[in-house]
């Protein structure tokens, strides 16, 4: 017995067609975010309220149940750059300042599903 024996009421044609012509059409992105600067600016001498690290965790403390991405915090903040942001928020999860909930997703507090009703 075949799994495809029954013919079903999609739209799609019982048998092959020969495709005559072909329409494209490009579409611009929506999103138009600038890119990521080449290089990092350098805080270290920085008053500590205007450091990077107060900065995005006064960020993530904001909404300390979303989920965040590297790739979000560096487009809200635009002085670093993802790569700079990827390390340091996996050197902050590992000492225990934010979570690391999975590849990529962060949070200031640790994140578990809504319960189910």
């Amino acid at each position: 017995m075949s799994r495809y024996s029954e013919r079903h009421a999609d739209g799609r044609p019982d048998t092959s067609r020969t495709v005559t012509r072909l329409d494209i059409t490009v579409l611009e992105p929506a999103d138009q975010s600038p890119a990521p600067p080449t290089a990092s600016r350098d805080d270290r001498h920085a008053a500590p309220a205007a450091r990077r690290r107060h900065r995005i965790l006064t960020l993530l403390q904001e909404d300390p149940t979303r989920l965040w991405q590297p790739r979000e915090i560096t487009a809200h903040f635009g002085d670093i750059t993802l790569e700079t942001m990827y390390r340091q928020l996996n050197r902050w999860a590992a000492s225990g300042i934010i979570h690391k909930l999975g590849p990529g997703l962060y949070a200031a507090t640790p994140w578990s599903p809504a319960p189910l009703a």
